[in-house]
């Protein structure tokens, strides 16, 4: 059998393990931010959330999404306080906008819900915590699989559109803590419901 056989039919087992392992999700909501920097429109991050997985989680997101959010705490004007690269960009502290503030709209931190969702791929939206049920308003966008953060954080949306504006912020510059050395910041959000499957891999 030649090489080229070869090659061939290692690709198609490959897309076949592949599209066994996948998942299809119905994402509930669409959640847009528009993302500048230092005077420069970055662009726009599109994410869908899994309301059918984690509908808690996913109400506390999207009501911090809107731009009048709840009790005057929304994720508009706040910034990616701690990025690295080749793993994920944090945000969220509407708080005090550095990683140590924290709200929900359940008056305080709340459960994981569920960890039915794997950090198997790059663009997973996943709620960043202080350890067990310690969730609130704090999120990250990963830029690699992340598997060793299974059954530890809520994986509860992805990236659709806008992962060049997520590999942007990853590769901006960064000082003390991973805070970048110029504010990154949500300027507009925009969120929507929506009826949409969308697939994850190696789930």
């Amino acid at each position: 059998m030649s090489a080229k056989v070869l090659t061939i039919l290692l690709a198609v087992l490959v897309t076949i393990i592949s599209m066994a392992n996948a998942l299809d999700v119905n994402a509930t909501h669409k959640v847009t931010f528009q993302i500048k920097s230092n005077n420069e429109n970055f662009g726009n991050i599109t994410m869908v959330l899994f309301g059918s997985i984690v509908p808690k989680t996913v109400k506390n997101f999207a009501t911090f999404a809107t731009p009048a959010g709840f009790n005057g705490k929304t994720y508009k004007g706040s910034i990616f306080h701690r990025v690295i690269k080749k793993f994920m960009i944090q945000g969220g502290d509407m708080i005090k906008k550095d990683g140590t503030g924290s709200a929900s709209i359940y008056g305080g931190r709340f459960d994981d819900e569920n960890f039915t969702l794997k950090h198997s791929e790059p663009g997973l939206l996943s709620m960043a915590n202080a350890g067990k049920n310690t969730n609130g308003c704090q999120f990250f966008i990963t830029t690699v699989a992340t598997a060793w953060l299974n059954d530890k954080h809520v994986v509860f949306g992805k990236v659709i559109d806008g992962m060049d504006v997520v590999h942007k912020i990853e590769n901006v510059k960064t000082g003390a803590h991973d805070k970048p050395l110029h504010d990154v910041v949500i300027a507009e959000t925009h969120v929507e419901e929506v009826q949409q499957k969308v697939t994850l891999k190696n789930q």
